[in-house]
């Protein structure tokens, strides 16, 4: 089942303003030959699309056997994956401001990468069928939990689930940016910042109206 464009940008949107009402997914399975069956088919399934078909062909005869849950598993095994990378890439960084180190993060999770971007496209497209029950909602759940984890953010209570429900916000509008016009990372970097910093004036206000002295780590996302 195929879907439009716009039909995918609405659920990305529902599924964003649905992750207050949804805990924490469970972890989904992992294995270096499903990584690398992933990996193989994400960079053609922008022209291929996610399928066990495709699959079998990028990955040998019997890689169907990897995802008994078909196309809806791949895509959201891959998200975890990339996830995953991204939270490895970050565990070297110096960057000293939580803001910043979100970021970062940011940006690696959402590269200038025309293949990437494309099998994006069509794997939200797969997540976005009624058949797929959740799915999206939990991948974004996963994503947005990550990026914090890379950021190396330690809040917790309300304050964690706060910063999330926050993040999410600035991750679905950038994720649809980057679905669209993700070719130019200065450009995304430049509305990465732009969103950014409209939580830190938002963080700002209230606590002007709250009568508190805004702090800096709550600034930062």
């Amino acid at each position: 089942m195929t879907i439009g464009w716009g039909k995918v940008e609405q659920a990305i949107s529902l599924a964003v303003a649905g992750l207050a009402t949804g805990s924490m997914p469970a972890p989904i399975e992992r294995d270096a030959v499903r990584d690398d069956a992933l990996r193989k088919l994400a960079a053609v399934a922008g022209e291929r699309g996610w399928s066990m078909p495709v699959l079998r062909d990028v990955a040998g005869p019997q890689a169907d056997l990897l995802f008994p849950g078909g196309a809806v598993e791949m895509v959201e095994a891959w998200s975890d994956l990339c996830d995953r990378e991204m939270v490895a890439a970050m565990l070297e960084t110096t960057e000293p401001r939580l803001s910043q180190r979100v970021r970062q993060a940011l940006l690696l999770r959402l590269p200038v990468d025309q293949a990437m971007r494309a099998g994006a496209r069509t794997g939200f497209a797969t997540l976005a069928t009624p058949c797929a029950r959740g799915a999206l909602r939990r991948s974004l759940m996963r994503t947005i939990n990550a990026i914090w984890q890379a950021a190396q953010d330690d809040s917790s209570g309300m304050t964690y689930v706060t910063k999330r429900l926050t993040l999410g916000a600035v991750y679905g509008t950038t994720l649809l940016y980057w679905l669209a016009r993700g070719q130019n990372e200065a450009a995304l970097a430049a509305f990465i910042d732009r969103r950014l910093a409209g939580v830190l004036r938002l963080g700002k206000l209230r606590a002007r109206f709250s009568g508190r002295r805004p702090v800096a780590r709550a600034a930062a996302v």
